[in-house]
């Protein structure tokens, strides 16, 4: 064929091309900042919800924006068949003509999420309200409270509620205690009974599994000194490979399966809560966890439930549930390997630190050594700092796969705070009671850390370990420094 014609020809196709693509996309579309929200008619919405939309839209311009793009407006679900209420509940209010509450409950949701909001009832998260009586709560409450909002601590309604949620007390003239509301606390006690706020995870009002599924959403509560799971996260390898190909998650996905839906990483959301080919969603978020990290000493799960003679899932099927996520991605020997890593964690940071040293503290407890007062003494402060602080990171660490965490942040810390603080103190606390003639007491304390102090793992720092050891540590040392010609370290 004669080049000329070949050259009018594919002229012509690419002046249509361009024609089309004009008009599908005109100028300066792709780059155009976003449109307006078009929300569909209200045709089948409730009469009560019309009118709640066409007043907010003028008046919370946001929320309704929000709620436009939820698949509760997709469904014809709106304001008022979330707050609806009966005259006669304890936050009923009139509004407008009708009976709503402001509060939008786990029972509220629960009319349309029956098993979602039964699988939260069992979880650990729906007690996370009950505080009263905890230490955490006595410091905020007690030690960092003074000046009362409604007689409560400032420090408590600010901090602790914001996360374990508080009870939301109506005042009598029907309005919410400032004090206690707002409130998404994820174990909030409701006016209506009901405990929990879906809201705590499930932002409001558009309720995106988006935001849901991401780590930040648990991040509002699971960082910090004593529970950095969300730094943590970020330092493993799960983390890491999460924020270097998150357009690749699929996190819009319906159903979201691991290994289906995604591979690029797990979320929180996924080990904790998602579905994997073989299990469904789960709104209980210890459904899939073995060990208990959070007290003093940990246990395995259902221990506690075993003592009080309660039907409860066995940590060994939590275990294999959880291990049916990670096999998703990893082989069987891997994931089982790496719990025989993080079991022998636990067992080192509970046997070398955490027995010994609530033994240390009840002991000057039994021989009345410690005022009932809790936090006026120095030994108290370091007992708490090394299980709830350094000792939660430790273990929180080799859960999730952060070694920093394990180590430098936590096991570190730990070996520090016992032999350098609490070990010292105790013994001054021992010393001062012997003083004041409680000699016999004096006595018992000293045996009880002798004993500790005398076991193999303490030998280091008592002085006792084989000259052997004590030897190979030394060659050892030596060849580090040659190696690096730096005696610095």
């Amino acid at each position: 064929m004669d080049s000329g014609l070949l050259t009018k020809i594919s002229n012509v196709v690419f002046a249509t091309l361009l024609a089309i693509f004009l008009l599908l996309f005109p100028a300066g579309s792709l780059n155009a900042a976003p449109k307006a929200l078009v929300m569909k008619p209200f045709n089948q919405l409730s009469d009560q919800s019309k009118e709640c939309a066409a007043c907010h839209k003028e008046k919370n311009p946001s929320i309704y924006a929000q709620w436009g793009r939820s698949k509760h407006y997709g469904a014809n679900v709106g304001c008022y068949e979330c707050h609806k209420a009966e005259p006669g509940d304890a936050d009923a209010i009139r509004h407008e003509g009708v009976d709503i509450a402001v509060i939008v409950s786990p029972k509220d949701c629960g009319s349309c999420h029956v098993q979602e909001v039964e699988e939260f009832d069992a979880s650990h998260h729906a007690k996370a309200g009950q505080i009263i009586g905890s230490l955490d709560n006595f410091l905020a409450e007690v030690v960092e409270g003074s000046l009362m909002l409604n007689g409560t601590s400032p420090a408590a309604v600010n901090g602790c509620w914001q996360c374990h949620g508080s009870e939301v007390k109506v005042l009598e003239n029907g309005d919410l205690d400032p004090a206690t509301w707002p409130n998404t606390g994820i174990g909030r006690i409701n006016p209506d009974g009901s405990i929990g706020a879906c809201s705590a995870c499930h932002q409001r009002h558009q309720f995106d599994m988006v935001q849901a599924r991401r780590p930040e959403a648990c991040g509002k509560c699971h960082l910090g000194p004593d529970h950095p799971q969300k730094e943590i996260y970020e330092e493993s390898k799960h983390g890491i490979n999460f924020y270097a190909h998150v357009d690749q998650m699929n996190l819009g996905s319906a159903k979201w399966i691991v290994g289906e839906d995604y591979d690029s990483a797990p979320t929180c959301a996924t080990c904790h809560m998602s579905a994997t080919r073989e299990l469904a969603v789960t709104h209980d978020v210890g459904d899939r966890i073995s060990w208990t990290l959070r007290p003093a000493i940990s246990e395995k799960i259902d221990a506690k439930d075993k003592a009080l003679g309660k039907e409860t899932k066995s940590w060994e099927a939590r275990r294999a549930d959880m291990q049916n996520v990670c096999q998703s991605c990893h082989t069987k020997s891997m994931v089982e390997n790496f719990y025989i890593q993080f079991d022998s964690l636990v067992e080192l940071y509970n046997e070398k630190f955490a027995r010994p040293g609530k033994q240390l503290m009840a002991v000057l407890q039994q021989e009345n050594m410690l005022t009932e007062t809790g936090f006026d003494e120095e030994i108290e402060w370091t007992w708490f700092y090394l299980w709830h602080h350094e000792g939660r990171r430790a273990r929180h660490g080799a859960a999730m796969q952060a070694p920093d965490y394990v180590q430098w942040h936590g096991l570190y810390e730990v070996a520090e705070r016992f032999y350098i603080e609490l070990v010292p103190q105790f013994l001054e606390v021992v010393e001062k009671a012997a003083h004041n003639g409680n000699q016999e007491g004096a006595e018992r304390a000293r045996a009880v850390l002798a004993d500790i102090l005398a076991r193999s793992e303490h030998a280091w720092f008592s002085g006792n370990e084989p000259d052997e050891v004590k030897r190979a540590r030394k060659e050892a040392q030596e060849a580090f420094k040659a190696r690096y010609l730096d005696d610095s370290n």
